[in-house]
């Protein structure tokens, strides 16, 4: 089993591009997709707890179910917006990485190389055309 975990949705750039900068690592995570498999509410709680953002910060605002469950409203508690989540998984923003030097939210992907235990293998460029890794396999700064 990978000591690396990251909960993916393949249709979203930002997750792909970070599950990429990840196997150019060398790694070979464990990929949880997680809208097909939804966390348990105490896995759920954990990843929050350990990204140290809130349940509010890992909430994806621009979906249908946010919009048609009125959950912009600060009148919801933090246990209905995990209810929420449990039950639209959707609503779960993404990425999320664990490795054993932390769990973070991968917004945007580069985020995750605070938090891979191995340096990048080679040049990587994002599916929208940004250089994040040069050809030295350093970062690029922006």
């Amino acid at each position: 089993m990978s000591d690396i975990t990251i909960y993916h949705n393949p249709a979203c750039g930002t997750s792909r591009n970070t599950l990429a900068l990840i196997l150019n690592s060398g790694a070979e995570p464990t990929v949880i997709h997680y809208l097909e498999t939804p966390p348990t509410r105490e896995t759920l709680q954990g990843l929050i707890e350990a990204t140290g953002i809130g349940v509010r910060a890992l909430l994806r605002k621009n979906t249908d179910p946010y919009e048609q469950l009125g959950l912009a409203s600060d009148s919801f508690t933090d246990e209905q917006l995990l209810d929420a989540m449990l039950a639209h998984p959707i609503l779960i923003n993404r990425p999320i990485v664990v490795t054993p030097l932390g769990t973070k939210l991968c917004r945007p992907s580069e985020v995750v190389l605070d938090i891979l235990p191995d340096q990048q293998k080679g040049s990587f460029t994002k599916e929208d055309g940004e250089v994040v890794i040069g050809a030295d396999g350093k970062r690029v700064s922006q």
